[in-house]
């Protein structure tokens, strides 16, 4: 390892002589990210590819699911508007066409395909008990739609620093072994060892941190969403009412 030359002289040999050359190993101390992952150490290598897996899902999953929650809020807006426009339940059908990305539009396809079975069969509708449970399955299908692969985000959020954690252990532990096979305490000897557990607890964090804040992030988004289905129902009963006076 060469040392670092400053005004013609070295690290080293700028130092007073009662420090030790090992005492400041740790800045001559050339470790690299790539010599870190190295395929000869197999367990090592499989918790930093894990936890890179990981990471990888993880933002995948955020990434895209962040797109389709905005997309279904901007659609309720949307698709809001028009019902405060439309002066029936038939324009507000042929308007719902537009706005498919909108929740709100399978929970009033869900309400409307019952009231137009009540209607054909009695001309008005005669049960509020059954539109009632077609406007509560067209909510929870879009929440299952809305919260799919979402558990993932948990998942890695809570095992990501345990791997990262036993990568931790293992680097550890592989640094007291060459510290024994070296005879002699030096950075040099612990170096790669330490250097591995501080990775692994690094990529543990990286993975486990961003999940945890789409996760929550989306709860928030998702209960948001479900107030806004739940008080569409509400609506949509109040219209039939309006619709079809006693």
């Amino acid at each position: 390892m060469s040392n670092v030359c400053f005004r013609g002289q070295t690290i080293v040999d700028s130092l007073p002589n009662r420090y030790d050359v090992d005492s400041v190993a740790f800045i001559l101390l050339e470790i690299r990210i790539l010599d870190l992952i190295d395929p000869r150490k197999p367990i090592p290598f499989m918790v930093l590819m894990l936890l890179l897996a990981a990471s990888v899902l993880s933002w995948g999953i955020s990434l895209k699911k962040l797109g389709v929650l905005r997309r279904a809020q901007e659609g309720n807006r949307a698709f809001m508007r028009a019902i405060r426009k439309a002066e029936g339940f038939e324009q507000i059908a042929t308007a719902s066409e537009q706005y498919r990305n909108a929740p709100l539009v399978t929970v009033f396809d869900f309400g409307y395909t019952e009231l137009v079975r009540q209607v054909k069969l009695k001309r008005k509708p005669y049960s509020q008990i059954a539109l009632e449970r077609n406007l509560q399955l067209g909510a929870s299908e879009e929440m299952s739609r809305l919260e799919s692969n979402i558990g993932w985000l948990a998942t890695i959020a809570a095992v990501s620093p345990f791997i990262g954690l036993f990568g931790t252990v293992w680097g550890i532990m592989d640094a007291f072994n060459q510290l024994t096979n070296a005879g002699a305490a030096s950075l040099r000897a612990v170096g790669p060892g330490i250097a591995d557990a501080l990775v692994a607890t690094a990529m543990g964090l990286a993975a486990a941190i961003p999940a945890a804040i789409f996760y929550n992030h989306f709860g928030n988004m998702l209960r948001e969403l479900q107030a806004r289905m739940d008080d569409f129902g509400l609506e949509f009963l109040n219209l039939i009412d309006r619709t079809f006076p006693d």
